[in-house]
Parts: C-alpha cells; sequence; structure tokens
C-alpha cells in the first residue's frame, strides 16, 4: 500500500475554514504542524495543532518545511496553490508521492465573477515580486487584465507607471480580501488615482485606456521602442530576420553582438516560454540591452559580457541554444566554432553588410548550403520641391540549419 503523503497545501479563503471542503477541515484535525504566513495562521484560532510561520524571504523557508518531513504536516496558501501560488515552488523540492494539494477559490476567480469577465477571455498576472513592465507588450486600448499585487504602494506604482507611459485613462478597479468579510472594491481612473488605505491581499482589474505608445503584435516592432546608439538591426530587416530564425515553443537564443538587442527581445516577446542569451562586448551597448528588454516586459534576457567565440566556451555546457543570429562580430574563426559546437539542427542566421563579411558568407554557404537572402531597401525621401527613392545599403542574409 502506497505511504500517505505527509503534506497537505490547502488554498484557505479569506473567512478561513468557512467553506472548505470535508477533506480540507480532516486535514487540519489530523495535523502535528500547521505552516504558513500570520495572516492564514491567525484565520485557525481554536487549532490543537502547533503553528509555524512562513519566513521571509520565501525561499527561506523551504528548509525548515523540508525538515518537517515525515510529520502530519498543513501547510496554508492563498485560493488556488497552483496559480501564482506557492504550490509550484513547493512541488519541485519532493516527490510526488510526498504531498496532496487541496485547492480553493482562486482570487482571479473572484475577480472575474465579481468584474463579470470571462475569465478564459482574461489575461492574468501574478506580479507580487515581478517587474509592472511585464504587462507592457500586452498595453492596448480595448485591453483587460487581472493583475495580482504585493500591497497598496503596489497599486499606486501601478497607477502612475500606467499615467506616465500615457494610459492615465484606463480604470482600475481595485479589489481588496475578495471573498471575505473585509471584501471591498473601488474603481478609479489612473489619472485621478489616490492610494487612500489599500489593504492586502490586493488585486486589480484593468480597463486599458489612453494614447500611450503600442507594443505591435507582429515582428518588426518600431525602431523607436530601442534605445539605440545606431546599432540596430532596423525593424524591415528584424522582420525578416526573426521569420529566418523562426522562434517556437520554449526555444533558446543566442544574439551574438547585441547591439541594442532588438532581435533577441522580439523574439522573447513572440513567446513567454522562449529565452534569449546576447552576447555583447561593449558594457555601454550593455546596460543599453538591459534597458531596453526591462522596458519591454521582457526581464527575462541574459546578458553576456564578452568576445564571441571566446566566450561562447563557457555557455556551451550551461545551455545550447536552438538558434543562433549574428548581428555583429561576423568572422570566419566565429563561424568555424559555431559549425563545430552547435548541435545538429540548430538554425543559424547571419546579416553582413561590408564586400568581406558577404565574401565570407558565400564561402560558409558553399560548405554547409542554406540560403542567401539579398535585401535591398529604400525609403522616400525629399528632392528638391519632391520626392525620390533613396536606397539603405544592400544586406546579405544566411539562413542555414546546421
Amino acid at each position: 500500500m502506497a505511504k500517505a503523503p505527509w503534506l497537505t497545501i490547502i488554498g484557505l479563503g479569506e473567512d478561513g475554514p468557512d467553506g472548505l471542503p470535508p477533506a480540507s477541515h480532516c486535514a487540519l484535525e489530523r495535523a502535528e504542524i500547521i505552516i504558513g504566513a500570520p495572516r492564514h495562521l491567525s484565520l485557525l484560532p481554536n487549532s490543537k495543532a502547533k503553528h509555524v510561520e512562513w519566513v521571509v524571504p520565501f525561499q527561506d523557508g523551504i528548509a525548515i518545511l523540508l525538515n518537517l518531513r515525515g510529520r502530519k504536516v498543513v501547510m496554508l496558501t492563498s485560493g488556488d496553490p497552483f496559480w501564482f501560488g506557492a504550490g509550484s515552488v513547493i512541488a519541485r523540492h519532493l516527490d510526488r508521492s510526498e504531498w496532496r494539494t487541496l485547492p480553493g477559490v482562486s482570487t482571479f476567480s473572484l475577480a472575474a465573477a465579481h468584474l463579470g469577465w470571462p475569465l478564459e477571455q482574461t489575461p492574468c498576472f501574478g506580479l507580487h515580486a515581478a517587474p509592472l513592465a511585464r504587462l507592457r507588450p500586452h498595453l492596448a486600448p480595448g485591453w483587460r487584465a487581472i493583475v495580482l499585487l504585493r500591497d497598496g504602494a503596489a497599486v499606486s506604482g501601478l497607477a502612475s507607471w500606467l499615467d506616465n507611459l500615457g494610459f492615465g485613462a484606463t480604470v482600475l478597479h481595485v479589489m481588496e480580501a475578495l471573498g471575505g468579510a473585509r471584501a471591498r472594491t473601488r474603481t478609479t481612473l489612473v489619472a485621478g488615482f489616490e492610494p487612500g488605505d489599500i489593504v492586502h491581499p490586493v488585486c486589480v482589474g484593468l480597463e486599458v485606456k489612453g494614447t500611450g505608445p503600442v507594443v505591435g503584435l507582429a515582428t518588426g516592432r518600431a525602431d523607436v521602442l530601442f534605445e539605440n546608439d545606431g546599432q540596430i538591426t532596423k525593424r524591415p530587416v528584424r522582420a525578416l530576420t526573426l521569420s529566418a530564425l523562426a522562434p517556437r515553443y520554449g526555444e533558446h537564443l543566442w544574439d551574438i553582438g547585441g547591439g541594442s538587442g532588438s532581435v533577441a527581445i522580439e523574439w522573447l516577446l513572440s513567446h513567454p516560454s522562449t529565452r534569449a542569451t546576447v552576447i555583447e562586448a561593449r558594457d555601454e551597448r550593455v546596460v543599453r540591452i538591459r534597458r531596453n528588454a526591462d522596458h519591454l516586459g521582457v526581464d527575462r534576457l541574459h546578458l553576456v559580457t564578452g568576445e564571441a567565440p571566446a566566450i561562447l566556451t563557457g555557455l556551451t555546457a550551461h545551455d545550447l541554444p536552438d538558434a543562433v543570429f549574428i548581428g555583429g562580430g561576423l568572422s570566419d574563426g566565429l563561424l568555424a566554432w559555431l559549425a563545430e559546437n552547435l548541435t545538429k539542427g540548430t538554425r543559424l542566421v547571419a546579416n553582413s553588410v561590408t564586400l568581406e563579411s558577404t565574401a565570407l558568407l558565400g564561402e560558409w554557404q558553399a560548405r554547409l548550403g542554406g540560403t542567401l537572402l539579398k535585401i535591398e531597401l529604400a525609403h522616400s525621401s525629399p528632392l528638391g520641391s519632391k520626392r525620390t527613392w533613396k536606397p539603405s545599403l544592400p544586406l546579405v542574409q544566411w539562413s542555414v540549419v546546421l
């Protein structure tokens, strides 16, 4: 017979054990130890079990929990432990046979029910410890979302951030302690937001309105979104480059010679599961790339300062890429290193402008195959009282699957 789990993770509502299913009441009655945040423990004043407060920061509490292995332990969380909750963090440290979960109603469900919004069509974000900029790629008039926040100060910060971006007309539904006797909802405009006495736990329903700049959904976003020193893969070429790189679910990109980071950032914007590492030799560009990534809500971008290919040796043991883009520092030695060290099936895209680098791509295309694409663009430009076409430097792009 399988051994019963020693840990039960219970999703507790704002009214404590009231309304919990029988299985949760049974687990609480049998528990030797109940561990959770002080707010959760205060909802069980008559419990006979020993109460252990979860420490801050959260990660430090995991060792305390693991030391209780073998005892009858209940861990208290809010709502659904596996929807922006602690459940997934705890589960990573235990065998599946060691724990069970008795989820409650999530704050997202309570908020959607209160607002009358279809939950399956409403994006949900947990920003307790994450930057507000993760909302940035989605901000557009008509967009709605439900956002969990840390406290009242975070709500105030959200309002100020939206206002500064030009979305001051956005409607905020500030919802506190949903599902309990302390529940309260207030609706206001971002531009007229007054912090007041917002209590934890708090979530916000957003109805975005305003004239702030919108980040497009397709690759080839506007160049103005990326701070740069002139070293940037321009919008039309970037769109063709991302098309050739063809990001897929969960894939990892190396962007060598990052410049402004625009290609890697757009790779990350393609799907939340994607990952990207930018290799850039110049310190000031590394700082600029980080600002661009943070501003556009892809703070998961990994930055490495150094020269390729020398710096790449330390990266191979850590995490090989599924695709590589060479936007700067193209050389025979770099291409040779990539061909020798990357795994079969890796997609490689390189852009060149100079005659020397174009000739190099021609040589490597003859060796490894793939396709060469010549990109010639022109933009309208004044010529006296009329207009004419002003051509950009022609660019050659090599795409190959190793």
